[in-house]
């Protein structure tokens, strides 16, 4: 039998505005008889403001008044009028018809740049299923000859941040930290920047002495 919500607050409400039985009033909101009957005493509950189950629409007036005049039956709860919320659907991203040839491709570049992502990481980024994703990996695949990896994010699969949330993730459980020269470019595709080399540090300069046609080099002192 389903219930009220928030059942507590609507049994303080019955219980002060009918002349419903305890029994009735607890069958109704999923209590015990005995704590409806702490309720009418102000042993619990106390001060809590009573909610008009009408005014929810989970009674009705006739409704309240079959019951009160038949201690023997009990209150049926009104059919809600408001759908009930949809439930998500759990399972593989949706991949438009017109990217899907790319997606082993994609699969192919997340298993060889990043190894510590798991099976389902990789699902959920380009849409995929284990399967998939087991022959990519042993080249069991129908068309392991013509993959060619490439980035999922260059592919419209998945978004940058997307894949370096995933993949920050992945390396906190691998207990690994990402090399110096990994970084992010900035189209948001993940991949290597190169650092230049260091400029060469200049030579030292000879030491001079000032003559009368300019400076030139100093000659060693012959010792005496």
């Amino acid at each position: 039998m389903a219930h009220p919500l928030m059942p507590k607050a609507k049994a303080v409400w019955l219980v002060d505005n009918t002349t419903l039985t305890f029994e009735q009033v607890a069958t109704f909101c999923g209590l015990h008889e005995l704590e409806v009957q702490a309720i009418a005493d102000d042993e619990v509950a106390t001060g809590m403001q009573g909610l008009d189950p009408l005014a929810a629409g989970e009674l009705s007036k006739e409704e309240i008044a079959r019951c009160e005049a038949d201690p023997l039956a009990s209150l049926k709860i009104s059919k809600s009028d408001v759908p009930e919320a949809r439930a998500k659907r759990k399972g593989a991203r949706y991949t438009p018809v017109s990217k899907r040839q790319d997606r082993p491709n994609a699969i192919a570049w997340l298993i060889k740049n990043y190894p510590e992502l798991s099976d389902a990481q990789i699902s959920k980024l380009v849409g995929t299923t284990k399967p998939t994703i087991n022959s990519i990996r042993d080249r069991s695949h129908w068309n392991s000859p013509n993959i060619k990896p490439q980035n999922p994010v260059g592919l419209g699969l998945c978004k940058g941040n997307e894949l370096e949330r995933l993949v920050a993730i992945a390396r906190a459980r691998a207990g690994t930290v990402h090399t110096p020269g990994a970084a992010t470019a900035p189209d948001g595709i993940v991949g290597r920047i190169e650092r230049p080399a260091p400029a060469p540090a200049p030579a030292p300069k000879e030491p001079t002495v000032e003559g009368v046609f300019g400076k030139t080099p100093a000659e060693p002192v012959e010792p005496q």
